[in-house]
């Protein structure tokens, strides 16, 4: 494979594509260019000569078409030539002449423009006049010299309908008298088509005397005429006239109409590119760019390189870098070239000399890219740096690390720095997680974070934890329904309910004495038909249901059975949603609302850092990476295969268990805190920047039919749309009704209050130290941990599935937390509220 070409982008627009013979680069500088001054556009290259179709072929018009009929010829020896006119006829064909003369004498051209090779086929000039007279005859002759392409018209829809079958370059129009017809309607009628655009229009105006004023010609640019000629019926003026207008507007028109196949390209290649002035004020972003920036168009034209959006979190350290970089290269490359044979060995030492400039962290919501394959490597010239990097099966990673090192080798240091930067955070593991800066020290920030984002590697010697499972936990007992409709009347009533987001889980709790998940799972269930999917009865989808709510631990304040009921619920709201249903399969369904019920079974009450620091059976298990959520999904599968009788997978077939049980695993493995950014990033870029893209296209009829058709045709954005599903389900809290908000606050600070106690009783580290319960502000934990973790994710899910009254809620949840906050009130509720 050749060396992906350069790009040169001249004032007048049009594009020079070379392939750069001086450079052993595999991927070439690209350099975009107005007038004299070089102007370095900000570009990712890999295969962009891959990307742009395979043809590209421009013409300014098809081929005039054979001519049908010939209308009356004028002869030259004759003069005008005699022909009758019926003023009022309808017909066009008595309307228009056409010259043939000319068609013999002018042939193409073949005119290079850049690397462009373009067929120029004769000028077609269209004349419009009321009547035939020596001015137009003088037209009619000069085309014929200049072997162009004539038509008359008579009439405006005789001239419409002409230039919309020839799209002719030129149109003279008489507008010396307007007896006939009025000229400035007939420019401003063709000036209405689209076609018109690339067209020079002349108007003729009759002779000034020498005592009269020469009129403006504004009122004829305000029509849209480009020209005006003074009345001379001489052929030679006309002819000069006509060779003039060629030589300017219309070849400058050719080539500006040549580029818009290659800003077509452009539009279309998968490299980013932009085009900036001298100044490096963007001035032109594909789609590409748009979406490596995370920008749309109208957010980039405009601005400056060195003033691009930032959002909050984002740091502009790598922005800042490039952009001065990238006014800075010219000189540097000049100077490295000068030095280029006495100071080889020391240039390319020195391109990998990083400076540690590390700040705060890059928010990958502003600066995402699209991952494309590398070109073939073999036929590359790489320096023994690239060739170590060379493999035989490559991840998308290390194709990445390979492009970059290449594009070290004939960089400026500078660049070739920056480029180290970010090879520096392209090889650390946390790419998709903020790094907490100086704005968010806030303590109970932190503390969270570092509590539900870390796999807690902080091991004291001595100090093993062994958590107890308690497998045959003990409940109140309450019949069982046999089946759904078995239900007690005061449980059912609630139930009624269970469709509404503000169906109240803690009533349910109430009157089921602590097992809520059996009976609305049985209700969910059904409504979802998961028996009749599973092929299962509904004695042992219920016998399966106990099981699991068993094993869940009612001594937990915040994660037991009513916990797990509540992402149950949430999960087949979302699943409900028109966008959500649209996009998943019944076998997607089903996976959900299993995964919901099981997500959380057997959970100690304590986080993944308290059981990794303690040294507890199951870290040592899971090898201290995402222990919990592993021990949930196999024990739920332990405890569902263990017997037949709550076996609800014992009748479908090895394929379908086997990818059933595959996306259970993948959603349950999503609900670990430390791959949050992660998947909400994904989420992101995946589905809500192109689904946008899709809804603002010209073409979008309004529905979302195509949008969830292309998300069902990717079973990796399906993936996506059940990883952020589960999410949003398990941290629903602060999106529930204020009540409801207010009591699971209190319970998960009651559960991490305890974690606190028994970190302090048994040495261990404390891993969150604001949750003592004696100085723990539950108001500011609350703003936290919605800032941190909740507003960017039902931000997104709220795009996609449509969720406004979950936002609403959110809202008045986070304005009541921080008029507590305000008011230095650590509690759930004012002491006013307390004690009504």
């Amino acid at each position: 494979m050749g060396c992906a070409p350069s790009i040169h982008v001249s004032h007048s627009g049009v594009i020079y594509c070379r392939d750069s013979e001086e450079s052993n680069s595999p991927h070439q500088t690209t350099t975009i260019s107005q007038g004299t001054t070089t102007l370095h556009g900000l570009f990712v290259k890999t295969d962009a000569a891959d990307s742009i179709p395979s043809v590209l072929a421009y013409q300014s018009r098809q081929p005039p078409p054979s001519a049908g009929p010939r209308r009356k010829e004028r002869r030259e020896s004759g003069g005008a030539s005699a022909r009758s006119r019926t003023p009022h006829c309808c017909s066009v064909e008595a309307e228009t002449q056409t010259s043939s003369s000319s068609a013999k004498q002018a042939s193409t051209a073949e005119v290079q423009v850049g690397p462009m090779r373009l067929t120029q086929y004769p000028i077609q000039v269209l004349l419009i006049f009321a009547k035939e007279d020596n001015q137009s005859n003088g037209f009619w002759w000069a085309c014929d010299r200049a072997g162009y392409r004539c038509n008359v018209a008579w009439t405006l829809e005789s001239a419409l309908e002409c230039f919309l079958d020839k799209h002719q370059e030129i149109i003279v129009i008489d507008h010396r008298n307007s007896k006939y017809f009025d000229a400035e309607d007939i420019c401003r009628s063709i000036r209405a088509t689209e076609l018109s655009g690339h067209t020079v229009i002349l108007a003729v105006v009759p002779r000034t005397s020498a005592d009269q004023e020469e009129t403006s010609v504004l009122p004829l640019l305000d029509a849209g005429f480009d020209r005006q000629f003074m009345e001379n019926s001489s052929v030679t003026a006309c002819y000069n006239e006509l060779v003039q207008i060629e030589h300017g507007e219309v070849r400058s028109q050719f080539k500006l109409r040549a580029c818009n196949a290659v800003f077509t390209a452009l539009d279309h290649c998968q490299e980013a590119v932009e085009i900036t002035s001298e100044d490096h004020v963007i001035q032109y972003v594909n789609p590409a760019f748009e979406r490596m920036m995370g920008y749309c168009k109208g957010e980039l034209i405009g601005k400056e390189l060195t003033e691009l959006p930032k959002s909050d979190k984002n740091s502009a350290d790598l922005l800042d870098n490039i952009n001065t970089f990238i006014k800075k290269g010219k000189l540097y490359k000049s100077h490295r070239e000068d030095k280029h044979t006495g100071d080889n060995s020391q240039s390319e030492s020195g391109s990998y000399k990083c400076k540690n400039r590390r700040k705060d962290s890059v928010d990958v919501k502003s600066i995402t890219s699209q991952s494309s394959d590398a070109p073939s490597l073999q036929t590359r010239r790489y320096s023994s740096m690239a060739r170590i990097h060379s493999m035989t099966i490559e991840a998308p990673i290390t194709k990445v690390i390979n492009i970059i090192n290449a594009a070290q080798e004939n960089s400026p240091i500078t660049v070739a720095e920056a480029l180290d930067r970010v090879l520096e955070i392209l090889r650390t593991t946390e790419l998709y997680s903020p790094q907490l800066g100086t704005k968010d020290e806030d303590p109970h920030t932190s503390d969270l974070v570092g509590g539900l984002m870390n796999d807690g590697l902080r091991r004291l010697s001595g100090n093993e934890y062994v958590f107890s499972k308690n497998m045959n936990l003990s409940h109140t007992h309450l019949p069982v329904p046999n089946t759904i409709n078995d239900v007690p009347p005061c449980i059912a009533q609630l139930l009624d309910n269970e469709e509404s987001w503000d169906f109240n889980i803690f009533e349910l709790e109430a009157v089921t004495n602590k097992r809520p998940l059996v009976y609305l799972g049985l209700k969910v269930f059904a409504r979802f038909g998961v028996s009749e999917f599973l092929n299962c009865s509904e004695a042992t989808l219920r016998a399966w249901l106990q099981v699991i709510e068993a094993n869940y631990h009612s001594s937990n304040s915040y994660h037991n059975s009513t916990h797990a009921a509540d992402v149950l619920h949430a999960t087949a709201f979302f699943l409900g949603k028109e966008r959500v249903k649209g996009s998943l399969d019944h076998l997607d369904e089903v996976a959900a609302l299993i995964a919901a019920t099981i997500h959380d079974v057997d959970h100690p009450g304590r986080t993944n850092s308290f059981l990794c620091n303690a040294g507890s059976e199951l870290a040592v298990l899971y090898n201290d990476t995402a222990v919990l959520e592993s021990h949930h999904t196999a024990l739920a599968f332990q405890l569902t295969t263990k017997d037949s009788k709550y076996n609800i997978f014992k009748n479908i077939d090895r394929n379908r268990y086997r990818t059933l049980r595959q996306a259970i695993i993948d959603m349950v493995l999503a609900t670990e805190m430390t791959k949050h950014f992660e998947h909400v990033n994904k989420f992101v870029n995946s589905i809500n920047k192109p689904m946008a893209s899709e809804e603002t296209s010209p073409h979008n009829d309004g529905s979302n039919t195509e949008c969830t058709t292309n998300i069902k045709n990717f079973p990796d954005n399906q993936t996506l749309i059940k990883r952020m599903m589960i999410k949003c389900a398990d941290v629903a809290n602060p999106c529930r009704p204020l009540e409801l908000c207010i009591e699971w606050a209190g319970r998960i600070s009651e559960e991490y209050f305890a974690q606190t106690d028994e970190e302090k009783r048994q040495g261990l580290p404390v891993v969150m130290p604001v949750f003592d319960r004696n100085t723990c502000s539950i108001p500011k934990s609350q703003i936290s941990f919605i800032d941190y973790f909740i507003t960017d994710m039902f931000d997104a899910w709220d795009a996609f599935a449509h969720l406004p009254v979950l936002m609403q809620h959110l809202a008045n949840n986070y304005k009541h937390w921080k008029t507590l906050d305000d008011l230095k009130c650590k509690s759930l509720r004012l002491p006013s509220e307390n004690n009504n």
